[in-house]
């Protein structure tokens, strides 16, 4: 038969159980302890994520300055002014009654976002795009070809942003402009969000561009993001043909140079206006093509059209003209002073 316990070796059992898990407590006290989960943070944005998303919104600042400005055909500034995390209720309580709010779809997130250009801006780039000088009217509705021409301002600011975006595989797809309404719904009023603010400058108007991106769904991007900024840049295939045609349109000055010769002082002495000084060399003299200050090839001054221009000497070149303002050819070049 197995032995029965009374009463006071049971509590003697229990008292010893208590005293071991008192003294295994005591030898782990050093240990750190387990971190707690704070579930209040879900999609807080660290600080260098944030200098990341400024560095990247910084340039895309500058690319749609450059490139809304050459658009529109007038003065422009656009910087970057704020970056904050902040509630989606907070957002929706920061938008004006008149304003122009596009959805955005954030690829391969799934996620949805929302860009906000203020009326007060728009109504001076509507006017310049419609032919005027850039006139702000007072705030109001948008008419039907109004909000047609805010959709292709839109659609070409959401090109920048996909450009800066790029690096770290976000892409943005413009869906529409929502209602005040269909924006409330967008996300809940408790949803932590990127809120950042541009500031636009034109002549005649100022306002602000406000980018609203759901912050817990950028974690892994943001990451990348990060981990990019460590590595060498390395220019996109877009970037360095956009590259490419921006400096094809560069204009630079351009010269038709005589090579050395020598003339008598007392021939430049005698110079007056309306005279002709012909120089010592033949038409066959070829002459340098200066682009820059710096020597190209060589070519011969050629008449092409009502335009004068150079030829250049090495025949694989020789279709290519270069307008410049040159005398005609001659028997001997010569020189008009007037």
């Amino acid at each position: 038969m197995g032995k029965q316990l009374e009463q006071g070796d049971i509590d003697a059992l229990f008292a010893a159980a208590g005293a071991n898990a008192a003294a295994q407590a005591a030898s782990e006290g050093d240990a750190a302890p387990p971190e707690q989960y704070n579930f209040s943070r879900a999609g807080q944005i660290s600080n260098e994520q944030m200098r990341a998303i400024s560095t990247v919104n910084d340039l895309f600042a500058r690319n749609l300055m450059h490139t809304l400005g050459a658009w529109l055909r007038t003065p422009l500034r656009i910087k970057l002014v704020a970056g904050e995390q902040l509630p989606f209720k907070e957002f929706l309580e920061r938008l004006s009654i008149h304003t122009f709010v596009c959805s955005l779809r954030l690829e391969p997130l799934g996620a949805v976002g929302l860009l906000e250009l203020e009326l007060a801006i728009s109504s001076s780039v509507i006017d310049v795009l419609l032919g005027g000088v850039g006139k702000a009217w007072p705030v109001r509705e948008l008419t039907d070809i109004e909000e047609a021409i805010l959709t292709s301002v839109m659609q070409l600011v959401v090109q920048e942003l996909n450009l800066a975006w790029q690096a770290v595989g976000l892409e943005f797809v413009f869906e529409k402009r929502e209602t005040e309404a269909a924006v409330a719904r967008m996300m809940t009023p408790g949803e932590r969000t990127l809120c950042v603010s541009f500031e636009a400058r034109m002549p005649e108007a100022q306002g602000v561009i406000n980018l609203c991106l759901p912050a817990v769904v950028l974690n892994a991007i943001l990451r990348r993001l990060i981990a990019e900024g460590d590595r060498p840049r390395r220019r996109s295939k877009e970037a360095h043909m956009r590259m490419r045609d921006l400096l094809g349109q560069v204009k630079v000055g351009t010269l038709l140079q005589f090579p050395q010769m020598r003339l008598r002082a007392s021939d430049i002495a005698a110079l007056v206006p309306g005279m002709v000084l012909r120089l010592p060399l033949p038409k066959t003299s070829a002459a340098e093509l200066r682009v820059g200050n710096l020597q190209l090839a060589s070519a011969y001054p050629v008449r092409t059209g009502e335009h004068r221009g150079a030829q250049f000497e090495d025949e694989a070149m020789s279709s290519h003209y270069i307008g410049q303002s040159l005398s005609r050819p001659a028997d001997n070049l010569a020189m008009s002073v007037n």
